[in-house]
């Protein structure tokens, strides 16, 4: 037993299998080459991805004042806009309560007229 058991292996069956090591060896320096260019671009994107986070972040930063400006204007806008609504709407509860007293005010000369037509001449 101590033979080398390759000893008895025919010399076209050792090329072959040699052959086919190479073959596998050549396939994984292959694979190992695509993955080191996955892995570079994988690390481009993630360099872009920061540099695109930071700039929205600045961006933020820079427009947060404009925009809390801009709140600022919308509430105190509201406010004088239900001021405005509530005036308005006073308003015009007194002209219609005006318009009513007019016209009242007209039925009662026009039954005056009506009466003072319809008296007889002396």
């Amino acid at each position: 037993m101590s033979e080398d058991p390759t000893q008895n292996l025919p010399q076209d069956g050792l090329r072959q299998i040699l052959a086919r090591l190479d073959s596998i060896d050549s396939r994984l320096g292959n694979v190992e080459n695509r993955l080191g260019n996955v892995e570079n671009r994988l690390s481009n994107v993630e360099g872009r991805l920061s540099a695109l986070e930071d700039k929205v972040d600045r961006r933020l930063q820079e427009t947060r004042p404009i925009w809390e400006q801009v709140l600022t204007r919308l509430d105190s806008l509201e406010s004088e806009m239900r001021t405005g609504f509530r005036r308005f709407g006073r308003q015009v509860g007194q002209l219609a309560k005006d318009v009513m007293e007019v016209r009242a005010d007209q039925n009662d000369l026009d039954r005056r007229m009506d009466q003072l037509e319809t008296k007889p001449t002396q």
